[in-house]
């Protein structure tokens, strides 16, 4: 792992009172220079680490770029594309490795806004422990979407919701924050998604340890750049696997 930050401090003792964003990319190299400082301008507590899947568009040396003379940048750097449940793991283990208060997840395309860390920040302080940042939980609140995609994410969240119970409106969603806590309680060796279904089983593993669960209002904007990640596979995936986890939920093998 390549890294602009001091390497003085105790690794259990780097993140105390902070939040890490775990950053995944794979050929974001159009993104990534300008989402970066929109990030830290967000909130003073927050840092990134920048996981790369061995890019093949040089994503990966413009994190090293970043991170040479950003001390709140670091970069992980993966051998080829591992996923992106993998990916977010891997960073989360990282951050509560070195102390990290709450762990972020966010996308490097824009389609997340960091003027939401504040106030997802803020909640997990508080009143909630996993705080998810919902496209619909006031309506519908995406921009750029064709409806196909739209109708796609819509009834995911209602299947979603029927199968397992989860009482969110977008337990798809790939913002979040995570206090620390709600981490520590999870297994990661038995977290078995890697897609779509991802950001639905870390939700619910979180519902069903007793965690409080808080949404609050986004934007979401379609990528302004590069091309959507979602295939036929990922959703294939996330038909079956809800029902796994209802399954295990119900019998206590979580």
């Amino acid at each position: 792992m390549s890294s602009g930050a001091s390497t003085d401090r105790t690794a259990g003792d780097r993140g105390r009172g902070r939040a890490l964003v775990v950053l995944p990319t794979y050929e974001e190299a159009r993104n990534l220079e300008g989402i970066v400082p929109l990030i830290l301008e967000a909130d003073p507590r927050i840092d990134i680490l920048i996981v790369d899947d061995a890019s093949p568009d040089g994503t990966g040396a413009i994190a090293d770029r970043i991170a040479s003379t950003e001390p709140r940048v670091r970069v992980l750097h993966r051998e080829g594309k591992q996923g992106l449940g993998s990916a977010y793991l891997t960073g989360f283990g990282i951050g509560l490795e070195q102390g990290y208060e709450w762990l972020i997840e966010m996308d490097a395309d824009y389609s997340h806004d960091p003027k939401y860390l504040p106030e997802m920040l803020d909640a997990a302080s508080g009143e909630a422990d996993l705080v998810i940042g919902s496209r619909y939980v006031r309506g519908v609140n995406v921009i750029n979407w064709p409806m196909s995609r739209l109708l796609l994410s819509w009834f995911a969240n209602k299947y979603a919701h029927w199968i397992t119970g989860l009482p969110l409106k977008d337990a798809t969603s790939g913002f979040k924050c995570f206090r620390r806590e709600v981490l520590e309680a999870i297994d990661f060796d038995r977290v078995g998604s890697t897609g779509y279904t991802f950001q639905i089983e870390m939700d619910y593993r979180a519902w069903k340890q007793g965690f409080r669960l808080k949404e609050i209002p986004i934007v979401f904007t379609d990528r302004a750049e590069g091309e959507s990640k979602m295939s036929g596979a990922i959703v294939r995936e996330a038909v079956w696997r809800v029902w796994a986890l209802r399954m295990k939920g119900l019998t206590g093998r979580l």
